[in-house]
Formats: C-alpha cells, structure tokens, sequence
C-alpha cells in the first residue's frame, strides 16, 4: 500500500485504476505530519508488487501529473508518496534518486509519512470510469491514459482503455 498526491485526485485514481497489478485504489485526501499537516487530494493504493514493481509506479506517478514545477495549488495539490513505514522511506527516496536521471527537471514530489486520510463523497470517487465523455476527463485525464498506453502498455490494463 502506497499513497499518492498530485494533480487531481480523479486524474490520479483514472491512472492507477487503470493498472494491472494494481487492486484497489482509494479517493480521497491525506494529511501528513508537521507543516503537511493540511489535507491534500490524493489517493492510497493497494497493489501486488509481483505485477507491478514500486518504482513502476512511482515512474508512472512522476510522469503523469506535475512533479517537476511548483504553482499556487501545491497545497490542495500537493505532488506527495504517501508511506506507511521508515523501511519504504527509505525505499521510495532511492527509486527518486535514479528516477530523477530521466528528469531534466529537478522532481519537486516530497516523500511523507501518512498521517490521516479522509475519503472523497461517494459520487465523485471512481470519476472517469463512470464519466468517461465528460469535458474533464477527455481533456486532462485522457492524455494520461494515452501515456499508459504508450509508455507503459505492459502494465496497461489495454481491454480497459481500448476506448482510447
């Protein structure tokens, strides 16, 4: 289990429900501890890192919201990994490290432990799977589809995004 913050939480959950590997992910908010103590948009995500490695995911989080550039929303929108235990602290900090070689930007995304999260209102939560014509979601969440497909379509669940 791993969570994420970045962009909007309906982005990031589209993304990571759209996985294989990946068996459940959460809507909702995460705080953190100290001065990330505000809840953020994010999402927890439960996978089997037999099909799909951690540092897939965190490829795939990186690549697909803002995790280079600081804006004014950063604290709704905080770019964030989630852990659970000092042992992934350690784990996720070293997949930065060689993940940011295929950056030209430095990451911005802070690594933090969970504190507390809040689930997202029923009728927003799985957003794009049962709203995949609306507005939103053909202009921001689509395009990170698209990048699974391409970038990542061996962890694509393609039967799932063949509307693409």
């Amino acid at each position: 289990m791993i969570g994420f913050g970045g962009g909007c939480h309906w982005c990031t959950e589209a993304v990571f429900q759209s996985l294989k590997g990946v068996e459940e992910v959460v809507q909702g908010w995460i705080a953190s501890v100290g001065e990330k103590d505000t809840f953020s948009e994010a999402v927890i995500v439960y996978y089997n890192p037999m099909q799909i490695p951690l540092e897939v995911l965190l490829e795939i989080h990186l690549r697909t919201h803002k995790s280079t550039s600081s804006h004014t929303m950063r604290e709704k929108y905080r770019s964030a990994i989630y852990y659970f235990n000092e042992f992934d602290k350690e784990v996720i900090e070293q997949i930065l490290q060689q993940l940011q070689k295929k950056f030209e930007e430095q990451i911005i995304t802070e690594v933090l432990p969970f504190a507390e999260f809040k689930p997202s209102r029923e009728e927003i939560v799985n957003y794009y799977y049962k709203n995949p014509q609306k507005p939103f979601c053909e202009n921001f969440i689509n395009p990170k589809l698209r990048l699974l497909l391409k970038e990542y379509n061996l962890y694509a669940k393609t039967e799932q995004l063949k509307h693409l």
